[in-house]
């Protein structure tokens, strides 16, 4: 066919029909993510894919143009109903629908659900519903056949089936791996934004993690108890707290020596803070980070997570009720670890149900569920607080109020221009963090509580700190100090020092790894076990100082002692 004819062809489309049927399919998906854009929710990415993957539904109409009316219909109840989902989950919570929502939903009773409906039901919801509703059939009663030849129908068909899978198959292969499985992934990644795919892909991939998940916590319930567990506190009332921070490099906090002032509220009670400044994670990810951080596992022994108890199975043993509060994502492919090991605690508290890590999402959260569970009257508790820290994207993890860095005050020489906005951003993610421990702080100090309270990040980040200044976010392959340097801070209520009268000035400054946090934990809260080294606890006086191994364990050979690249500060 030569171009002229082509271009005939394509003259002769009726594009006006076509619009209207566009967008009528669109309406579904686009006034959700429309109003996701203007709420300041998440980002561009599943605002194009919605709008990109509308058109799908213009392939049956050209296929079949003499039932178009009866496809519409059928098609937009479908896509009406489960855009109602959407856009009501948007009403209340301002975060785009996800497979996490889905796990929060199966994992509730009926009861909960009458109690959820009415919470949060208002009557504009009603007139909002008319509305939406009206404005869906306005858009079918302009949907008309589309009258065009064969051959132009063929052609946007080919059109719109290229527009869709080229994208992902690109992308794929720009990465050297074309397998089906992969092209597949990437393609239902693109759609999933769109409705329905949000539910029906959503769906498929809940219930693909659940099984992992659950194969996960059968394999934690088959590990035998710790062997010869002991107590120094058996009986006595405690709250234990363990914050877990996100992507905190410490360098860029004041209580660190940051020229800016990011941690003004952990400043003002350092005097009653434990600050270690020799800390680093293992390694610049958050699942095989906690993976050890909260196991037996390390470095050198990375899977023994699978044979022997974790600290929740150890806490729950030792007589402690066990609350995870976490505003991390909750059952995606990459955070199926962290769910198994939220439900190895008694009570889990899931605040985030974003189906991208890039929207708003802030850590002051979990503030009222925290002081909720202070509150419950259990005599021995053990909480678990995982944040979302300065997650790239940073500037999704502050409210405009902190937004106090905007300029290159406080910066070095080598912070240019355009640096300086992803810089401030980040600062301003490690301002607003420190409200949020700080406040954890404050609200356990307010519940008289015999309480001790431990801070670390998982892992920090490089926002143009290394030489060359040219690199943010983490590489395994390539390491610097900042991907590691994690603070790590402890607190003590007034009771608990009475009775354990201990200070820590002579171990603040020694180099230790969180890959073997399990031992210096036991050692704070007074608990001994098979397996307990004390030459492995940050605190203890048989402490000893090990390699700072960072890599993949999976190859021994490649793995790097940090110290060498450490500072005498860290």
């Amino acid at each position: 066919m030569t171009v002229a004819a082509t271009l005939g062809k394509l003259n002769r489309i009726d594009w006006r029909g076509l619009g209207w049927a566009y967008l009528f399919f669109w309406y579904f998906s686009g006034v959700t993510h429309s109003l996701l854009q203007i709420a300041g929710a998440t980002g561009f990415f599943p605002f194009r894919q919605g709008f990109i993957f509308s058109a799908l539904w213009l392939i049956p109409l050209l296929l079949l143009p003499q039932r178009t009316r009866a496809i519409t219909a059928v098609l937009g109840v479908v896509l009406w109903g489960f855009s109602l989902i959407n856009l009501g989950y948007f009403a209340i919570y301002r975060q785009e629908f996800s497979q996490s929502v889905l796990f929060i939903i199966f994992d509730s009773n009926p009861a909960e659900a009458n109690e959820y409906i009415g919470h949060y039901f208002v009557w504009w919801m009603i007139p909002a519903l008319l509305a939406y509703t009206t404005g869906a059939w306005w858009l079918w009663r302009r949907v008309r056949p589309l009258a065009m030849p064969s051959a132009a129908r063929w052609i946007v068909v080919v059109l719109i089936t290229v527009a869709l899978l080229m994208p992902a198959t690109l992308k794929t292969a720009r990465k050297r791996s074309l397998s089906a499985e992969q092209v597949s992934e990437s393609i239902f990644n693109r759609m999933e934004p769109a409705v329905p795919w949000q539910f029906v892909i959503g769906y498929f991939r809940y219930q693909t993690q659940l099984a992992q998940m659950q194969a996960l916590l059968e394999d934690n319930r088959k590990i035998p108890p710790i062997g010869d567990l002991r107590d120094a506190n058996a009986g006595k009332p405690a709250t234990l707290v363990l914050v877990i921070g996100e992507s905190t490099n410490r360098q860029h906090m004041s209580l660190y020596g940051y020229v800016r002032k990011t941690t003004p509220k952990l400043d003002a009670m350092r005097d009653r803070l434990s600050v270690f400044n020799g800390v680093v994670a293992s390694r610049p990810y958050t699942i095989e980070t906690l993976q050890q951080a909260l196991t037996f596992a390390d470095q050198e022994e990375p899977n023994l997570y699978l044979t022997k108890p974790s600290l929740m199975n150890i806490m729950k043993q030792a007589g402690y009720k066990t609350y995870w509060i976490t505003n991390q994502q909750t059952l995606t492919q990459r955070n199926t670890m962290l769910t198994n090991f939220s439900q190895q605690t008694d009570e889990q508290v899931y605040l985030n149900h974003s189906r991208s890590q890039n929207s708003y999402q802030f850590d002051g959260n979990v503030l009222a569920p925290f002081k909720k569970i202070l509150e419950d009257g259990a005599e021995r508790r053990f909480i678990i607080v995982h944040l979302l820290g300065a997650h790239m994207r940073y500037e999704y993890r502050y409210p405009p109020e902190f937004a106090a860095f905007k300029d290159g005050t406080g910066l070095p020489d080598w912070a240019t221009d355009a640096k300086q906005p992803m810089i401030n951003q980040y600062d301003n993610a490690v301002l607003y963090n420190d409200h949020v421990v700080s406040s954890l702080i404050e609200s356990l100090d307010s519940a008289k509580n015999n309480a001790m309270f431990v801070y670390f990040a998982d892992h920090g980040e490089d926002v143009y700190d290394s030489p060359e200044h040219n690199f943010v976010g983490r590489s395994e392959a390539k390491p610097t100090p900042p991907m590691y340097t994690v603070p790590f801070i402890t607190w003590a209520s007034e009771q608990w020092k009475a009775q354990h009268p201990r200070r820590f000035d002579e171990q603040q400054g020694r180099l230790y790894q969180t890959s073997h946090f399990i031992h210096t934990w036991a050692d704070l809260v007074g608990l001994s076990f098979e397996g307990f080294d004390p030459s492995k606890s940050l605190v203890n006086a048989k402490f000893k100082e090990r390699p700072l191994l960072v890599g993949d364990p999976s190859a021994p050979k490649g793995l790097i002692d940090l110290r060498a690249m450490l500072s005498p500060r860290g």
